[in-house]
């Protein structure tokens, strides 16, 4: 070599070391620039991926779901091997063997750069992605990228590889709001991610690449050749055999929009789960992972959801069909796409879906859904039954055609009906010589291949979304769990929850408190008040007040028993106005009633104060529980994202087990005698009080109750339990014998009924569940003169509760002491000893003996009460006021 050319390879070669000098030089500087504001990798062990809020019902199904990013955190142990190896050829196949960085990326990336002027890809290993996702942005900067590389590093030294792979796994955004992998599963296939196969695992790998335009949904041809493209380098790579490659490669693109599916439809449950997690945990609850359980039962929500929505509707179809919702240009009809989108911009409510009349002939409809399907309405699906509505008060004549009322382009509401298939003729008749109850079990042959494929078919019928609104709340008596809370017909169509925020004026709901109230001060059920006109002027009350029983009538002189069951107004009043407003009041507020919002003159004796369904039905408990005051309460706990306990409820509970102070156990022991025998009229002569004993059952006492809180008493049990036995009368032979058809003797309750009438109320128990409807107009407007709480809101009642208490024995308030029956005269509330009724009355204020002489017999129990009951069914409305 000579001497020139040695000099010039010695130049070359400082010149190299120069510029390995600088650019080490370079990179330390940027380094120590960046090192400061790099942040800590350790933070990556604690980190708290953003999960949504969730809430449940007692038996953990999910009924609501909060939360911007959809997230289900797995761990790395929880994820399929096939799937991960997945990712690892669609992002970053040799993960397992570089230091977080990989130099052939990212001189593959500068080299894309240096050709075409433009970033092409990042040259980014799958490390470098969770620094990015985690701490840094996506904006396409040279400094973010030394940032990028220098935290990969840094990571690389203080995780493992398997701790980088599933913070990767559960933060990669894939579209459609869907975190991490687990929770794609769900938003494209609708299950967990090992359920799914190796082609729809290599279709979700190659989501992270581009989620917008490798979306199977809304892009799967593009989806297809990136899956395709995936499972070609799996193959490539060792991960699977030739015969897995062919199987999924042919595999369609079976991905489609999974919302997240609610096991549960209760969504004022939800609601109000939500407004108090944000109060327990701030705007975190949104973003923490906390998961609520509520008291709500899943039966019980289902059942009364339903029950308010069938008793809405039959409210609804009592005054007839208002017409079609709408109205469109017959022209719409030849766009079939427009027709589509404007249907599904119309929410279904209440089960109802909406539908254009596309043709209308005499006796018949031709309707399109939402769905692009066409069907038929003929006469006998609700056409035949349709009666114009005129007021509230007035319908139409029936319709004889349909021509009447439709147009092609109205838009009206279904109903879809299943129909069962019917069992063959043959089969029917053989199992009915066999005896069999049901025609599909005939002896021990098994069904038919035809009867076992058969399914149900489907009509449609005509059907109308009701204007009235109305709610449903039912608690637990003895810690005030709610247990179904339903707040309108379809939280769809309005938001305002009626249990928690409807206050209206429940009428003659509220006459029991006032009756607890006289009979704590010292009225017995037997007391004798005056059934006639009063007149009162008082400033406060206008003037002038003339309250009377809404049919006009007055039974003058009548017991305190029968002037509650039968609703007497002007018993009512002149019983507050005997005890004084002032100690009313006091009384009252033991049931939880707020001072304030009670009026302060006699028209609260007839429920003119405004109370929400929430407050009654707490209310109510008090009866049902043996006199004591609970809080209504829906969160039970709240568990973290690792499902650790943040909050448990600490109800006030009824605990009977618990000795009160100043006062004796009460006596849990069953005994034999049926509390039939007030109702009974007897002949002996014995003069002397009878014990009273009850039906052979004990109260319910909840698990664990004497480790909480416990609920203090409200009324003494005394008294509860002639309130109780006065209710059940309101059943047995008031204005709530509707629900007679329950067959049940342990429900008691008390209908209510506004002025207009406006309101519709019932509200009653058994011991298991305290239950209070309400039926009304948002707007305050009439419901119409023949409908009151015992025709509006209690066959909702019955409804619910008769589904709620099915396969539950009958239970009934333990006798508590000092409690007695005796025989009187129910004409004057005196003891007897010739034919009468029982009574039952505290010890202490047994009343006394009749005259005899004086006494003229004009009363026998059995023809009055057939007579009282007979004129109680025409005269329903004498509840208002």
């Amino acid at each position: 070599m000579t001497e020139k050319a040695r000099n010039r390879l010695l130049s070359l070669l400082w010149l190299c070391l120069a510029g390995a000098a600088a650019t080490a030089m370079a990179f330390a500087s940027i380094y120590l620039y960046l090192k400061p504001g790099l942040p800590s990798v350790e933070s990556l062990r604690d980190i708290r991926l953003q999960t949504p809020l969730r809430i449940y019902s007692q038996d953990m199904k999910l009924i609501g779901e909060f939360g911007e990013k959809r997230r289900n955190p797995i761990t790395i142990e929880q994820t399929p091997e096939l799937f991960i190896k997945a990712v690892l050829a669609a992002e970053d196949s040799g993960f397992y063997s570089h230091n977080g960085v990989s130099i052939k990326g990212l001189v593959r990336a500068a080299s894309q750069l240096l050709q075409t002027g433009s970033i092409q890809s990042g040259g980014s290993t799958l490390t470098m992605q969770v620094a990015r996702n985690f701490f840094l942005s996506r904006e396409q900067r040279f400094l973010r990228k030394f940032n990028e590389i220098l935290l990969s590093l840094q990571i690389e030294q203080e995780l493992s590889k398997d701790e980088i792979l599933e913070l990767y796994i559960n933060k990669i955004f894939l579209g459609n709001r869907a975190y991490g992998f687990q929770a794609a599963a769900h938003v494209y296939y609708g299950r967990d991610i090992n359920e799914l196969n190796l082609a729809q695992w290599a279709m979700m790998a190659g989501l992270p690449k581009a989620p917008s335009t490798y979306n199977p949904i809304a892009n799967p041809t593009r989806a297809l050749v990136r899956r395709n493209w995936i499972l070609k380098r799996m193959l490539e790579l060792g991960y699977i055999d030739q015969d897995d490659y062919k199987n999924s490669i042919t595999a369609p693109v079976t991905a489609s929009y999974h919302g997240r599916d609610l096991d549960l439809d209760a969504p004022y449950v939800a609601e109000m789960a939500r407004k108090k997690a944000v109060e327990l945990f701030g705007d975190n609850a949104y973003t923490d992972g906390y998961q609520i359980i509520t008291t709500v039962d899943s039966r019980l929500q289902d059942t009364a959801r339903k029950a308010l929505q069938r008793g809405l509707e039959a409210y609804d179809t009592r005054h007839g069909y208002r017409g079609p919702e709408q109205r469109l240009d017959a022209a719409l009809l030849e766009d079939s796409d427009l027709l589509v989108d404007l249907l599904n911009e119309i929410p279904v409510l209440g089960g109802l879906e909406p539908a254009v009349v596309t043709a209308v002939e005499p006796q018949r409809l031709q309707v399109q859904l939402r769905d692009r399907r066409v069907v038929e309405i003929p006469w006998e699906n609700g056409l035949d039954s349709i009666r114009p509505y005129l007021s509230e008060n007035a319908r139409g004549p029936r319709l004889r055609s349909a021509e009447e009322m439709f147009a092609p382009g109205d838009v009206v509401r279904l109903r879809r009906v299943e129909i069962k298939p019917e069992p063959n003729s043959e089969t029917a008749k053989a199992g009915n010589e066999a005896g069999a109850e049901d025609p599909f079990e005939v002896g021990d042959e098994p069904a038919s291949a035809e009867q076992e494929t058969a399914q149900p078919r489907e009509e449609w019928h005509l059907a109308q979304v009701p204007e009235a609104q109305g709610a449903l709340v039912s608690l637990d008596p003895e810690d005030g769990a709610i247990r179904a809370l339903v707040g309108g017909y379809d939280f769809h169509q309005s938001h305002f929850n009626r249990v928690t925020q409807a206050a209206r004026q429940p009428g003659s709901n509220f006459k029991p408190f006032i009756y607890a109230s006289a009979i704590e001060k010292g009225y017995t059920a037997a007391s004798i008040i005056n059934d006639a006109p009063i007149i009162f002027e008082e400033t406060n009350l206008q003037d002038v007040w003339r309250p009377e029983n809404d049919s006009g009538r007055f039974l003058g002189p009548i017991r305190l028993r029968e002037a509650l069951y039968r609703s007497r107004n002007l018993v009512s009043i002149r019983l507050l106005q005997a005890l004084g407003i002032d100690y009313a009041l006091g009384f009252v507020e033991r049931f939880g009633f707020e001072r304030s919002k009670l009026a302060r003159n006699l028209t609260i004796a007839l429920g003119s104060s405004a109370l929400t369904p929430l407050e009654v039905a707490r209310g109510y408990a008090t009866f049902a529980n043996g006199g004591y005051r609970i809080e209504p309460y829906l969160v039970d706990k709240v568990l973290d994202v690792h499902g650790q306990l943040a909050y448990q409820a600490l109800p006030l509970t009824v605990c009977r087990n618990c000795p009160e102070p100043g006062s004796e156990q009460l006596p849990l022991e069953p005994v034999d005698l049926l509390e039939a025998q007030l109702e009974r009229d007897v002949s002996s002569t014995d003069e002397e009080p009878i014990e009273l004993r009850t039906l052979p059952t004990a109260p319910l006492d909840p698990a664990g109750e004497q480790a909480r809180p416990r609920a203090p008493r409200a009324i003494s049990p005394q008294t509860a339990y002639i309130m109780d036995s006065i209710l059940k009368d309101v059943i047995k032979k008031g204005t709530g014998r509707r629900a007679l058809v329950m067959k049940r003797g342990d429900i008691a309750g008390k209908t209510g009924t506004t002025n207009g009438p406006r309101d519709a109320w019932f509200s009653g128990y058994s011991p298991y569940l305290v239950t209070s409807t309400w039926v009304g107009f948002d707007s305050n407007g009439e419901l119409g003169k023949n409908e009151y709480g015992g025709s509006a809101a209690l066959p909702i009642w019955i409804d619910f509760m008769s589904a709620a208490l099915e396969g539950l024995p009958e239970r009934h308030l333990p006798q508590p002491d000092d409690i007695v029956t005796v025989r009187i005269n129910p004409k004057t509330g005196l003891r007897t000893s010739r034919s009468g009724m029982f009574e039952i009355f505290r010890a202490d204020r047994i009343p006394g003996r009749e005259t005899y002489s004086a006494y003229q017999p004009i009363y026998n129990g059995d023809d009055k009460d057939a007579a009282n009951d007979e004129q109680q069914e025409k005269a329903l409305p004498e509840e208002l006021f």
